[in-house]
């Protein structure tokens, strides 16, 4: 573990090394989740802090008697350091105690806080480190706590982070959310930038090449960078425009960034306006799209141009045009402006600290254009004790009841809800702390189905409705399993689901209760079993008789018609498979990768192996599309629903399934008793991923459907 902090002078070097032998001796026996001395977040933490951002010694120094001050309390005065540090730490320590109970994860409220107890602004900046760290550790964290942090980042960390300027804090937040929020999406993302690297360096160096002239009889002196928007923004635009990801079209920028030595800001204006007439004069401008935040910076210190331009294919491209110390400013904050030559310390650090106190002063000002918000289908609320509980949206106090535990649910009289006491129906917010109530006598009743929206509580509720119900179904089932056991049948779900429709009977536990109390003969079951079974038979054999007179039509592993590959002349005696661990469908986003002995193999761009092939074998990665029209071939998928534990949705997935040009493959039900659902597997075969995704769309809209997922 490198505690060297280099960059610093003689005495700020002895500073912090003062400060870590005070936090290494209060957390000599303290580790993280995984087992790590709990030392480590804080030397992470400091290395942000110098590193990364570029504050001064007494900024570190603070880091690490926060931390130790975690284990016991310190005076910090008395140990010898100074009144900044002093301040710095006793801030730090107060922002520790703000709970999401506290502040209902309302980001104003908790930007309140901040600002209440951070006398020295470089607080929060600090604050901000230690969970960008957190972040970076996220996956040694338990399930719980995980997603506690990811919410709290979302909603207060990566805006705050943004008013403040330090955007690469900014993004990186952002795309780690991204991973654990939506993990699909972030691969898809991901995968893409990699695969398209090569067409952006093109573009690129195209660009540049009209203009090179100029510059250089100019005397100017630059670098050219392409910046690629982070994933979480392009997946943001993908979602706010409702287009794919190419639709997104500034995905990335071309950065100018000028040599300019000292700190005539009139040079650097001018150097700016320069390179932008050149670009400008050879390229087309939209100048709707002008952004001048040279002449006009933001209030957080930012400085650039930016312009979008029509290249010669007629493609749309954002310019970014800066000097070399706007764009480190850009980058990292107000804090890298005192590394520049003959540019005072002291002198650029209050001016930064003035900007970091007007921004958490005016919330408002210079406000992002796309706020994260949390997901609008659910909520997330929290015991008193912190442990974070997600619902539905709509979610009561009942809901809560039943998501902590059965019993608790069905004894469930009331409630309090920060701290106020509340009826069984209320409705609950993101961020409320809820307390539940319960009392011996309490039995869930049939209006209590109208105050819940979760499935969980709702299945619940009606098992405890219908307890003489489940101990006549009990016995039913142990009667008919014995039965079939003897008989030597079986008895299959959608077996059994055709004999309760024709019956009129909606519920499997009905069913099995009329079974109990003898108002169905098990002898019934049996007769309609043999009878189905010998229909079965011959419906199969009619089929394959049928199958056996007429010619098989081509199916996409055995020709070439629904793919085609580009640039790949040389290729055309490989074979081409679909790769079996994301199992594509006409119209997928796919791409190809050549094996050493099985031909050309096709994987979906999300797929789970995607990134690693395309990180280490880029070589061996081929492009592929799909022909302009399917073959008459199928594709196999696989499907898996969680449904609530009721006969018509059952009936339901299977006549969706019949309303489309899909064939039904395998059908398996799993019963889950604990958590009242059934877990259904669905094999497919489809022609095209339009037509699956009418299915996809069909089986999630259905009543009582929880939840579908493509394997």
């Amino acid at each position: 573990m490198d505690t060297r902090f280099e960059s610093y002078s003689p005495e700020g070097q002895a500073l912090i090394q003062k400060a870590f032998s005070v936090a290494e001796q209060a957390l000599g026996g303290e580790v993280r989740y995984d087992g790590s001395p709990f030392i480590g977040h804080a030397v992470a933490v400091a290395r942000i802090v110098s590193d990364e951002i570029g504050l001064p010694p007494e900024c570190v120094a603070a880091v690490f008697l926060h931390e130790a001050s975690r284990v016991a309390p310190l005076d910090i005065a008395a140990l010898g350091f100074d009144e900044s540090v002093v301040t710095m730490v006793d801030g730090l320590n107060k922002i520790a105690t703000i709970k999401p109970k506290d502040t209902r994860l309302e980001a104003e409220n908790y930007k309140k806080l901040i600002i209440q107890y951070s006398r020295d602004p470089r607080v929060t900046v600090l604050k901000l480190a230690d969970r960008l760290e957190v972040m970076r550790s996220l996956s040694m964290f338990p399930k719980p706590s995980r997603e506690r942090k990811v919410l709290e980042t979302l909603m207060l960390y990566i805006p705050l982070a943004h008013q403040l300027g330090l955007y690469n804090m900014k993004r990186e937040m952002e795309d780690i959310y991204l991973s654990y929020a939506e993990p699909e999406q972030y691969r898809l993302i991901t995968n893409k930038l990699k695969a398209t690297q090569k067409d952006r360096e093109r573009l690129m160096a195209e660009f540049i090449e009209p203009l090179k002239r100029k510059l250089s009889d100019a005397g100017i002196q630059y670098k050219l960078k392409i910046r690629t928007k982070a994933a979480y923004s392009i997946w943001a635009k993908m979602v706010k425009q409702k287009v794919p990801f190419e639709g997104v079209y500034d995905v990335f920028a071309i950065r100018f960034i000028i040599d300019c030595d000292g700190e005539d800001h009139k040079r650097e204006k001018d150097l700016c306006w320069q390179v932008y007439s050149f670009v400008t004069e050879e390229y087309e401008p939209d100048t709707k799209r002008l952004r001048d935040w040279v002449t006009n910076p933001k209030t957080n210190g930012y400085e650039s141009l930016h312009i979008t331009v029509k290249n010669r294919q007629g493609a749309y491209v954002e310019v970014q045009i800066r000097t070399r110390r706007m764009d480190d400013m850009a980058e990292n904050g107000f804090a890298s402006h005192w590394a520049y030559k003959g540019i005072k310390r002291e002198e650029t650090m209050d001016k930064w600290l003035g900007a970091v106190r007007y921004a958490l002063e005016h919330p408002d000002t210079d406000a992002p254009e796309e706020l994260p918000q949390p997901p609008s289908k659910e909520i997330f609320v929290f015991t008193p004790s912190g442990e974070l509980r997600i619902l539905p949206a709509g979610a009561s106090v009942l809901d809560f009841a039943f998501s902590i535990h059965t019993n608790i649910g069905s004894r469930c009289s009331g409630g309090k809800v920060n701290g106020k006491a509340v009826p069984i129906k209320e409705k609950l917010s993101t961020g409320d702390v809820v307390e539940i109530l319960t009392s011996k006598n309490q039995r869930p009743n049939q209006d209590w189905l109208g105050w819940v929206v979760s499935s969980k509580a709702r299945s619940k509720i009606k098992q405890a409705i219908n307890e003489g119900e489940l101990r006549l179904a009990a016995a039913g089932r142990e009667l008919l399993e014995r039965r079939l056991k003897n008989w030597r049948l079986e008895f299959p779900d959608e077996m059994r689901t055709e004999m309760m429709k024709q019956r009129h009977i909606t519920a499997v536990n009905t069913f099995l209760a009329a079974i109990g109390d003898g108002q169905i003969d098990v002898n019934e079951i049996k007769d309609y079993i043999l009878k189905e079974e010998e229909r079965h038979r011959k419906a199969v054999e009619a089929a394959q008789s049928q199958d056996t007179a007429r010619p098989h039509a081509q199916g996409p592993s055995s020709g070439k018609d629904d793919i085609l590959v580009l640039n790949a002349k040389d290729l055309k005696g490989l074979d081409y498979r679909m790769a079996r661990c994301c199992n594509p469908v006409f119209g997928d986003d796919v791409f190809g990768f050549v094996t050493r002995d099985a031909g050309i193999k096709i994987h979906r761009i999300t797929c789970p192996n995607a990134a690693r092939l395309l990180e280490l074998y880029p070589y061996r990665v081929q492009k592929v599309r799909w022909a302009d029209t399917p073959s008459s071939g199928s594709f196999q998928v696989a499907l898996k629903l969680i449904t609530e534990m009721e006969g018509p949705v059952l009936n339901k997935v299977m006549e969706v399934v019949g309303n489309f040009k899909v064939s039904l493959r395998s059908f398996n039900v799993t019963e889950n008793r604990r958590s009242g659902t059934y877990e259904i597997s669905l094999k497919l075969s489809v022609p095209s991923n339009l037509e699956l995704d009418k299915v996809l769309s069909q089986l999630r809209a259905a009543r009582g459907v929880i939840k579908v997922a493509r394997l």
